[in-house]
């Protein structure tokens, strides 16, 4: 069965893209089956044992399976014929699915997103609290950030395992962010602290507003 696969051509970088959804998941399980063939459960565990649960959630199997079953439906991989009884289906790439990999990641890296991460949306609800309750439930996130960026040391890690500096760039990647992050919120707590930041509670919309009436 031949299964098309959409594309878009982007001006821009001059790339032709694959049209259907990527996932963070789906590039790392491309990535591992271009090393070899293999079923959802080594993924699973390569996954872990390199520590990559920081940039993907494989708290649960099925999640990978999900991400096969998309994967091979779209044609960018396929099942290795097995005829052994009660054996785990092991899966590769196609040539499709290399050329997909490989368009995915120029756009991903090339192409910054807005991911619509959690807390900037909880900062846009930040007037419905007080300046004081702010500053302590920040306060509580820099001691959380403090122990991440603690356990968080790429250099250590590369010097422990002998690893080239490319193995661990996600982790330099999010250790810079998390101190950019660190500091911002550490700037944001001193001036709440010292009065610079202030705003009253917003007053309930009236029910007319609430529904959009002029």
């Amino acid at each position: 069965m031949t299964v098309k696969i959409l594309r878009v051509f982007d001006e821009g970088s001059g790339m032709v893209l694959p049209k259907q959804g990527r996932s963070p998941l789906a590039m790392i399980v491309l990535t591992l089956l271009e090393e070899a063939p293999m079923h959802a459960y080594r993924m699973q565990q390569l996954i872990r044992m390199r520590e990559k649960d920081s940039v993907v959630n494989v708290s649960s199997r099925n999640s990978i399976h999900q991400v096969l079953s998309r994967l091979e439906r779209d044609g960018l991989i396929v099942p290795v014929p097995d005829d052994a009884p009660g054996t785990r289906v092991v899966y590769r790439n196609t040539e499709t699915g290399r050329e997909v990999l490989l368009s995915w990641l120029a756009d991903t890296l090339a192409r910054p997103r807005n991911e619509y991460p959690s807390f900037a949306a909880a900062l846009s609800c930040v007037p419905l609290t007080t300046p004081a309750r702010l500053a302590e439930m920040l306060g509580e996130r820099l001691r959380a950030l403090d122990v991440m960026l603690d356990e968080l040391r790429p250099e250590g890690v590369r010097q422990e395992y002998g690893l080239e500096r490319v193995f661990v760039l996600e982790d330099e990647y999010r250790r810079a962010m998390l101190l950019a992050e660190r500091e911002w919120i550490a700037s944001l707590v001193r001036d709440l602290e010292a009065g610079k930041l202030r705003w009253q509670r917003p007053d309930p919309l009236s029910t007319e507003a609430a529904e959009g009436s002029p």
